[in-house]
């Protein structure tokens, strides 16, 4: 592999690795860049698959739809039909190109600034309510939403037999003050904006709770069916407002690409006019057939788009920098702000990147600097206001140790504008960075080990590294806070984490690899070395060369495979983790008949019998590679229902089309079962 590829491959790594965390954080947790910032990550990353296409592997981020749970407050639920995402544009240009591909009449709709929700109606009856998810599982809500006055518990008049809902959860701006000041009021630290406490609040463990937030919903779209047949999207939201439920008043139609110009226009100067916060306008094919024409991508609907506004600028104290430390050691400077309200949110925080970002802005503590946000809920900063300066200003030091350990910083390799701390193996900011990532459900998925419970372990000198993880006993865990109760017994949390590492010691092998934290190797290549070498000893024996050899991993992987384990403390993870039980080896009773090895399976449109998740693990468990586009070596295309592009590029290169009964024969028997 020339050293070209290898920098590509590193830089789609490192890319694809800040946007699953940033999603992460802001699904579940608080982010730390601003949307727009997002924005650009994401482009990023498409330009890099798009130039390069063998980049884009199944479980690239830019094929991903939300992000799974933080923790285990609600039972998990399957929605009927998937939730997807929405691609965005950013100027009118890029509006016109997506328009001048999709066709007229449009509906144009404010894009609510909240949190998405799945409604089930049975005859009229509200049967389950679930939060997106990752946009195949979400997380049951139902009495929660049964406490939010515009969401009917029956529907009125002709309700059909069975109607999937999707709507927008939020609270009003007009409302959110008052919220503060009951927060503060009952002793709790101020909300930090209207969506995360929309998000929160749908996520409270008592109804009553749910019911102090003052959230509204309003419905943007309907997901699986049955006895409704809308022909356009404007019908349907007519019905859904006749059967009593919430839509926007904001929906307007539009016949040409012009009149859509004109109402992104009139947004533009009149986003604060809405009864809640926007961050872009949203525009629809309004016909069914056509939707169903144009199809979809693996994450977004090609029938729909969103324009993000440019973001709105104002002025507040920086009153200090400071520098926090990630899972990979990166040292990133942070403003500290005199809390600001921006876009209808209070922000005190804002990402500096790095130190030569800092002094590229120019920015001195005690400075007043012009922050920037469009629905975003951490701000950045764009610069100082110089001529407020009065002489007290100081400027950034950036720090020569690691504010957490005290280790000294340095980049990574010559040139590197990120300085990291090195000490991989102890600092308490990278070890429980490694834990929370390793209980994710991507590899050990252990419910019990949150953020709060990893810093704990690590504070309380419970644990050293991820070595001996699995050794914890309830006497382990007495030394720790957040499992001990008050009387210094292991509490509820406490026994679930043991309960969680006894049932994840049985985890698959690929799951053990991508919890070993190793650069590179995330569940793609882990599950194809997994299932190629069968255990971990053979993966530790075998040459960089057959490790690069295996499909879907290549030099690069291989290389960072096999320089992790020539660290002694990585060496003693695996030894430990494996005295005590953990899986270090296939089970080949529990593997699947490699039915499609060496095959590659597209499958387009919906099937009835599979989530497009399950069809992925289906191909992916029997030996074959799973993509996402037809070209010449796909060996199989399965088409379900509205499909959309890739079943004609199929018929067009001559690619066999497998309906869905052929391909369970086909994960059944092979080939040469058809």
């Amino acid at each position: 592999m020339s050293e070209i590829s290898a920098d590509l491959h590193r830089e789609w790594d490192e890319l694809a690795e800040e946007v699953r965390r940033h999603r992460d954080l802001y699904y579940n947790g608080q982010p730390v860049i601003t949307d727009g910032e997002f924005d650009e990550l994401f482009r990023r990353l498409q330009r890099l698959e798009e130039e390069h296409p063998e980049l884009a592997v199944p479980d690239s981020p830019t094929k991903e739809v939300g992000a799974p749970a933080a923790d285990d407050a609600f039972a998990d639920v399957r929605h009927p039909e998937r939730m997807m995402s929405l691609d965005n544009v950013f100027n009118e240009d890029e509006m016109r190109e997506w328009l001048s591909k999709a066709p007229g009449p449009y509906l144009t709709e404010l894009k609510i600034d909240g949190l998405s929700i799945d409604l089930i109606y049975e005859d009229g009856e509200l049967t389950r309510a679930a939060t997106r998810g990752d946009g195949t599982t979400g997380e049951d809500i139902t009495a929660n939403a049964r406490v939010i006055e515009d969401i009917p518990h029956r529907l009125t008049g002709d309700a059909p037999a069975f109607l999937e809902v999707r709507g927008e959860v939020f609270i009003r701006p007009e409302d959110f003050p008052e919220l503060n000041e009951l927060r503060q009021k009952e002793g709790g630290k101020p909300f930090a904006n209207p969506r995360n406490t929309a998000a929160g609040g749908l996520r409270q463990k008592n109804p009553e709770d749910v019911k102090k937030r003052k959230l509204h919903m309003i419905c943007h779209g309907i997901g699986a069916r049955e006895g409704f047949t809308p022909q356009t999207q404007h019908e349907a939201y007519e019905k859904l407002a006749e059967w009593g439920l919430p839509v926007s008043e904001y929906t307007r139609r539009a016949e040409t690409a012009d009149e859509v110009i004109e109402a992104v226009n009139y947004w533009g100067e009149h986003r604060n006019d809405a009864i809640h916060e926007m961050d872009g306008l949203v525009v629809k094919v309004d016909s069914v057939a056509q939707q169903r024409a144009l199809g979809a991508t693996s994450r977004a609907p090609r029938w729909a788009i969103a324009y993000k506004y440019p973001p709105q600028e104002v002025t507040t104290k920086l009153n200090d920098i400071a520098v926090s430390v990630g899972r990979t050691g990166r040292a990133t400077p942070f403003a500290v702000l005199e809390p600001v309200f921006v876009s209808g949110s209070t922000v005190s925080m804002a990402t500096l990147h790095n130190q030569h970002e800092v002094k590229r802005k120019g920015v001195m503590i005690g400075d007043t600097v012009v922050v920037r946000k469009a629905g975003e809920i951490i701000p950045e900063v764009l610069g100082p206001v110089a001529d407020l300066r009065d002489g007290t200003e100081r400027e950034f030091v950036y720090p020569e140790h690691c504010p957490v350990c005290g280790t000294k910083l340095a980049p990574a390799k010559e040139g590197d504008a990120d300085w990291r701390c090195p000490n991989t193996r102890s600092c308490p900011a990278q070890l429980s960075a490694r834990l929370e990532y390793l209980a994710s459900r991507g590899a050990f998925d252990i419910e019990a080990l949150g953020e709060k419970g990893a810093a704990d372990l690590i504070a309380s000198g419970v644990l050293e590294d991820e070595a001996c993880l699995f050794d914890l006993t309830e006497d382990d865990l007495k030394k720790s806070s957040a499992y001990t109760r008050k009387d210094g017994q292991v509490n509820a949390a406490g026994k679930k984490l043991l309960a969680n590492l006894d049932t994840a010691k049985n985890a698959e092998l690929w799951r053990v690899i991508v919890a070993l934290s190793i650069r590179h190797v995330g569940p793609t290549a882990a599950r194809a070395l997994a299932s190629r070498f069968q255990s971990m000893q053979a993966l530790i024996d075998a040459p960089t060369a057959d490790l690069a050899e295996t499909d879907g991993v290549g030099q690069v992987i291989a290389e960072s495979f096999k320089d992790w384990f020539t660290v002694d403390w990585h060496q003693n993870i695996v030894d430990s983790w494996a005295a005590a039980g953990v899986t270090m080896e296939s089970d080949e009773q529990d593997r699947a008949p490699q039915t499609l090895e060496g095959l590659t399976v597209v499958v387009t449109g919906s099937l009835e019998s599979f989530t497009r998740d399950e069809v992925k693990e289906a191909i992916l468990s029997r030996g074959g590679k799973a993509t996402g586009s037809v070209s010449k070596k796909t060996d199989y295309v399965v088409v379900g229902e509205n499909a959309g592009s890739k079943a004609a590029k199929a018929e067009e290169l001559g690619r066999p089309i497998l309906t869905e009964a052929q391909f369970v024969q086909l994960l059944e028997g092979g080939p040469g079962a058809l």
